[in-house]
């Protein structure tokens, strides 16, 4: 199993990080290759992901430890996956979201193509960085409408 890790700092309170970590319907927005998402009862989550051109339903397990305000996710259909976001407060208008990210290379080569070896690890981040990037715009902009 690998891990990734990465960080970003936002300019939005906790709170509005973490409600939008758990919008299903944001996903999409903030998640590159998700097309649709949707809740599937109090602690899951289907996804509708583009795997290398083809379209794949992932069900996804979400547990919160909201006394930490960590939020830990694994697939539990499709490939096997697993991460976990964590949110710190810098202060009361500023966050940083911490991502954490278990994959077996194999598994994200078979299900999402791709390069092996180094060029597949940075590839990851790449796109993981960019998810990260991509949820700072939108927790930023949903924390300038309050």
């Amino acid at each position: 199993m690998s891990t990734l890790e990465e960080h970003i700092d936002v300019d939005a309170p906790l709170e509005t990080a973490w409600d939008c970590l758990h919008r299903p319907e944001t996903y999409p927005r903030f998640l590159n290759g998700v097309r649709d998402a949707r809740p599937e009862g109090e602690r899951r989550t289907h996804l509708d992901v583009d795997t290398g051109g083809r379209a794949q339903g992932f069900e996804v397990e979400i547990v919160d430890r909201e006394m930490e305000n960590v939020m830990t996710w694994r697939t539990t259909s499709g490939p096997d996956l697993a991460g976990t976001f964590s949110l710190l407060p810098i202060d009361r208008a500023h966050t940083r979201l911490q991502a954490r990210f278990e994959y077996d290379p194999d598994t994200i080569k078979e299900t999402f193509g791709g390069p092996r070896g180094f060029a597949q690890a940075t590839a990851i981040e790449r796109g993981v960085r960019s998810d990260l990037q991509q949820f700072k715009e939108l927790a930023e902009a949903e924390g300038k409408g309050r």
